[in-house]
């Protein structure tokens, strides 16, 4: 009889802290509420089948606990039962995929008026570039790195003269407008990763990898980097500033160009 008060126990202190718990999400800035959706999906249907099996359990104990001259019944297969079970299981599999199938679909596919802003990780710092006056990003090597060319941005591309370099700073991002986050990282695995952003993706070496958002409050956030990438990662982080337009426009004419940065570290200016 303890077996049984311990499991049902376990059962309904699990639903209370699950309900009671002040651990939670912060509180979300961007679109992806699809992604917390999705995640409150999975956590009924699991909760549901974990309380499920530890009562069952708990009950089975308690119903078929040993007694004198009591015999198994042996049944070596139970075919209503079996299909009871694979179907059931299937529904809650399926309804646990389902909705992230969608949301990955979303995910993945960038809206046409997105901005696009680069984010670069190296250890253990995020550097930033955004797009100039001509609205689009320039090229860029990792291979093209120097100490007087921090991102590698192509000096022969001319649609990267005027692109925004924003070194180990905050960055702004304007509310209400989708941004397309353009990762890449020069040195081990990263990921850029704002809490209240929700959606993240791995920064891998060699690889341009991406996802998208459109922040919808104002605030000022964390960022942090998901994958543990040396000694320092721990103290990896950053800021990023959601603004109004006003406000970002301002910041935005206050940072340097990719020309003036290297005007300003003597580099010759080579695009065609």
């Amino acid at each position: 009889m303890a077996v049984v008060l311990i499991l049902a126990f376990v059962a309904v202190a699990s639903v209370l802290f699950h309900l009671l718990s002040p651990w939670w999400w912060t509180p979300i800035a961007s679109n992806w509420q699809y992604i917390d959706n999705t995640i409150i999906i999975t956590f009924w249907i699991t909760g549901f089948v974990f309380v499920a099996v530890v009562l069952f359990v708990a009950y089975c104990v308690w119903r078929f606990r040993h007694k004198p001259g009591n015999r198994a019944h042996y049944e070596p297969e139970n075919r209503k039962l079996e299909f009871w079970l694979a179907t059931v299981t299937t529904i809650g599999v399926v309804a646990m995929l389902a909705p992230g199938l969608f949301v990955w679909d979303r995910f993945i596919n960038v809206p046409s008026d997105a901005t696009e802003v680069e984010v670069v990780g190296q250890q253990w710092l995020w550097s930033f570039r955004l797009p100039g006056a001509n609205g689009k990003l320039g090229t860029s090597e990792t291979r093209d790195i120097t100490a007087e060319n921090p991102l590698g941005v192509n000096k022969n591309d001319s649609a990267g003269l005027d692109d925004i370099i924003i070194q180990g700073g905050e960055l702004h991002l304007p509310i209400g407008k989708p941004v397309k986050m353009v990762l890449r990282s020069v040195d081990v695995l990263h990921n850029f990763y704002v809490p209240e952003f929700r959606a993240k993706m791995d920064m891998v070496p060699g690889m341009v990898t991406y996802f998208w958002i459109t922040p919808t409050r104002t605030g000022t956030f964390e960022v942090l980097c998901a994958e543990l990438c040396g000694v320092g990662h721990p103290q990896m982080r950053g800021t990023v500033v959601v603004d109004n337009e006003a406000d970002y426009q301002t910041w935005l004419q206050q940072q340097q160009t990719f020309t003036q940065m290297m005007a300003a570290s003597g580099e010759p200016q080579t695009a065609q």
